[in-house]
């Protein structure tokens, strides 16, 4: 992706991120699209769709975390068209999360999906999850 806006974009992205792990949304959210196809899975609940829900999620994610370090990211894959770029990324920090008196090791298997809207890269889809290490097949199963 050299040489393109959308390495702005992802600088302004892993910044925002950064603020993120803090507690502060903000920056984060700026960067999202407000169009009604726009989702998100992060590692706290099921997946969401829309800005509103979006919005709603974020705040809540955010307010688990404090005194977040930088995150440092570990780029696996990425691909960018004309209007459509991914990547998936290992984002790796340390931050207090909910109440913890210490901060602790938070590591998350992050596919994120950028679309060109007016000129401009926003965020369509980001995933986030815990999974950077091979586990056994029985954790896929859901129990009751």
């Amino acid at each position: 992706m050299p040489g393109t806006d959308l390495d702005v974009m992802i600088e302004r992205y892993h910044h925002a991120l950064d603020a993120f792990v803090r507690g502060d949304p903000a920056l984060q959210k700026e960067l999202f699209s407000r169009r009604d196809d726009v989702t998100l899975a992060n590692p706290l609940g099921p997946p969401v769709r829309g800005w509103h829900s979006i919005e709603k999620v974020m705040d809540r994610a955010a307010s688990y975390l404090r005194e977040g370090k930088p995150n440092t990211f570990e780029r696996l894959s990425s691909y960018t068209g004309p209007d459509l770029a991914y990547m998936v990324e290992i984002e790796r920090t340390h931050a207090k999360v909910d109440g913890s008196p210490e901060a602790l090791p938070v590591s998350l298997r992050v596919t994120t999906i950028f679309r060109l809207e007016d000129d401009r890269w926003k965020v369509l889809h980001r995933h986030a999850d815990p999974i950077t290490t091979p586990r056994p097949a029985e954790t896929i199963v859901q129990r009751s």
